[in-house]
């Protein structure tokens, strides 16, 4: 579904489980950091919210949202760790990088999560412009890094 329809910090918590002894680890690109901090801030309260425990989450940062995809993996080889949220942003441009970056980055997440068999969140903000991203990052449509956060939340309640 399209943010412009749906508000990215409303979501189901019927079937959440308790998340007091589950480890998160938080990858943030730090291309664009006053986005993906938002983003990252979002993520962070929606775990502490639903009983993660600070202690439990990992926050570490990579250069640009096509070096998540290594992050997760480093995080998510961890046995220790439950489930990986990564948050980025890429905003089109004059060229079409954004569509190998976003490709990139989107196969490359799927397939760290399907190795190491845990959720790894697509945290990743792809819009056509700034404007799109703050709008996504706390502002008219929510936080996607809390929508992040509560979709490896419900994978983890599965």
């Amino acid at each position: 579904m399209a943010t412009a329809l749906k508000n990215l910090n409303e979501y189901n918590t019927a079937s959440f489980a308790d998340m007091s002894d589950k480890k998160f680890g938080i990858v943030v690109a730090e291309w664009h950091k006053d986005i993906t901090d938002a983003l990252s801030n979002g993520a962070i309260e929606t775990l502490l919210k639903h009983g993660a425990q600070k202690e439990n989450i990992f926050r570490n940062t990579v250069p640009g949202s096509f070096e998540l995809t290594l992050g997760a993996q480093f995080l998510a080889q961890h046995e220790e760790i439950d489930a990986v949220i990564c948050i980025g942003v890429v905003i089109k441009g004059d060229t079409k990088h954004d569509d190998y970056i976003n490709h990139a980055v989107a196969n490359g997440l799927t397939n760290v999560s399907l190795k190491y068999n845990k959720p790894v969140a697509f945290g990743l903000v792809t819009t056509n412009n700034l404007e799109q991203a703050l709008d996504r990052a706390g502002g008219k449509h929510g936080n996607k890094g809390v929508e992040a956060a509560a979709a490896v939340i419900h994978m983890l309640s599965f």
